[in-house]
């Protein structure tokens, strides 16, 4: 019960920094006890009396509580099928960027996983030229071997992880994990999201950029994945400067994507870049499996031969072949106009609950799907479009699926890069190549015999299996048949210990549940609403 109390009064601190900011001024829960709204009253009264726009009080708000809250935002802008398209547009310009930490600490991190003075890892380090919430990036160099008496230079990269962060992360998704089943308890209708299963991504998410050989790794395989793709490349990664806190890469030289004029006069062709983009995004994900989850301008570069180079793969998506041959189809059928085979496409992955209508469905998505056709990027809102795809989710009470969504949101965010670079640009139309390729690959003789040759290795190994199942299947049985005659037996200390935990919760749940809910509503309900 100690650490409900303390989940709250730190939920009531982020309400009060939401109230100050301003960013509950549009909330209207509906449906909320009285006390919450008595709570979210009070708390209104203490906003700030300026004029800033509600993007900027949101993103003020979540600054101001921390790498934490960043992080979440962030998270959050990919999930419009949680906050809300307004709400996830507003938090794309959550810019993740912190005051940097003293060159000194990042020394001392450096140095304790080398085990030796940065002077025998390095050649030279340089001052932060990017900091985030998580980690922050230094220019350095290193001897190479290369030159005469072997006294070449190589300019890299180096990502050092912020001091204390991995505590301060756990301790406030803790609390975030908290809320999200508070929310649960106190909002029935927020189920359908899964708010518990939004925090617990979150925090694998987070687990895997707080450990930077995992995005070392990432790197790796998605080089090798793309080495033989034209236009796109990843910086290389140098494993003996690589650890836990510390990932070196080769030095990325070249023009960042969201610069157009320097673009231009570096003399790269921007109509020919978008499509290398959307194409480079559709192989990693329908041929590979395995995207960059985070392609802002911000991470991606253009080099002096024209190819555009990624990096930061702290955030990166997974699709089994289920869900790529899914996306093909979807894709493949919007293209075609052809919304039946779209909606069998749902039925027959399980993603619509059964005793829905095929034909209903593949109505709803004609809705979406005949605005878009005959129109250029600059006359499609994407986000419109999404909102749609998400209103017959919870119109057909289908549950989300959240290596889709993700998904989903890469594409508008390369969609929206795309459109800068060539306004023109139709988004279909760039991505028909790509998707026909996959789906002569995925349902022709290749794709047959691939599919058929897994399903035998999967009974294969089912088979083998099958003794040791059984085995336990039947140690089961006969322990179950032992408690339902002698019943299930309980230590006296056991028995004193529910006992007075029963009555510690009398005593202090209810106080508790009110605070956490009155809480809940400067994060749980803004997000939800």
């Amino acid at each position: 019960m100690a650490g409900a109390i303390r989940h709250s009064l730190r939920l009531a601190r982020a309400a009060f920094v939401f109230g100050r900011e301003g960013a509950l001024a549009d909330v209207e829960p509906a449906g909320a006890p009285p006390p919450v709204l008595l709570g979210l009253k009070i708390i209104r009264m203490l906003a700030r009396r300026d004029k800033k726009a509600a993007p900027d009080r949101i993103s003020a708000a979540l600054s101001k509580l921390g790498p934490s809250y960043i992080k979440l935002g962030q998270f959050l802008a990919t999930r419009p099928d949680v906050v809300g398209m307004r709400v996830a547009r507003d938090l794309e310009h959550l810019q993740d960027r912190v005051a940097p930490f003293p060159q000194a600490a990042a020394i001392a991190t450096v140095e304790a996983a080398a085990g030796c003075t940065i002077d025998r890892i390095y050649r030279s380090f340089g001052p932060s030229v990017a900091a985030a919430s998580i980690a922050q990036v230094h220019r350095a160099s290193v001897d190479d071997g290369a030159g005469e008496g072997g006294t070449g230079e190589r300019a890299v990269a180096v990502k050092v992880i912020r001091p204390g962060v991995a505590k301060l992360f756990r301790r406030d998704l803790e609390t975030m994990a908290f809320a999200a089943r508070m929310m649960e308890r106190f909002q029935p209708a927020s189920r359908r999201l899964r708010p518990v299963a939004v925090v617990a991504e979150l925090a694998r998410s987070v687990a895997l950029e707080l450990d930077l050989r995992m995005e070392a790794a990432a790197l790796s395989e998605m080089a090798e994945n793309t080495a033989g793709d034209p236009g796109f490349r990843l910086p290389g990664v140098d494993w003996e400067r690589t650890s836990r806190d510390v990932l070196t890469l080769d030095w990325v030289d070249g023009v960042q994507l969201a610069d157009l004029a320097g673009l231009e006069a570096a003399g790269h062709d921007l109509r020919a870049l978008a499509r290398l983009l959307i194409e480079s995004f559709l192989q990693q994900a329908m041929r590979d499996g395995f995207f960059h989850a985070d392609m802002h301008p911000g991470n991606l570069f253009v080099d002096a031969s024209g190819a555009i180079v990624a990096v930061d793969l702290g955030i990166v998506g997974r699709l089994g072949p289920k869900e790529r041959r899914f996306l093909a189809e979807i894709l493949y059928g919007f293209i075609t106009r052809d919304y039946v085979r779209v909606a069998r496409v749902h039925f027959e992955a399980g993603y619509v609950p059964t005793g829905q209508s095929v034909n209903d469905f593949a109505q709803a998505l004609r809705a979406i799907g005949e605005p878009i056709h005959n129109r250029t990027a600059s006359q499609i809102s994407m986000a419109r479009l999404l909102t749609q795809l998400f209103e017959v989710t919870e119109l057909f009470r289908m549950e989300t699926r959240t290596e889709l969504v993700l998904l989903q949101k890469t594409m508008v965010v390369v969609e929206g890069v795309a459109r800068k670079l060539d306004p023109d640009l139709n988004i279909w139309s760039a991505s028909e190549p790509t998707v026909r390729a996959f789906m002569t690959r995925a349902l022709g003789p290749a794709g047959v015999i691939e599919g058929a040759a897994d399903g035998i290795g999967r009974m294969g190994r089912a088979l083998a299996d099958l003794p040791d199942i059984l085995d336990r299947g039947e140690k089961l049985a006969h322990r179950l048949e032992e408690a339902v005659e002698r019943g299930f037996p309980l230590a006296p200390e056991s028995v004193r210990a529910i006992a007075e935990g029963e009555a510690r919760g009398q005593r202090l749940g209810q106080a508790a549940m009110w605070l956490a809910a009155l809480a809940l509503v400067a994060i749980a309900v803004r997000l939800a609403f």
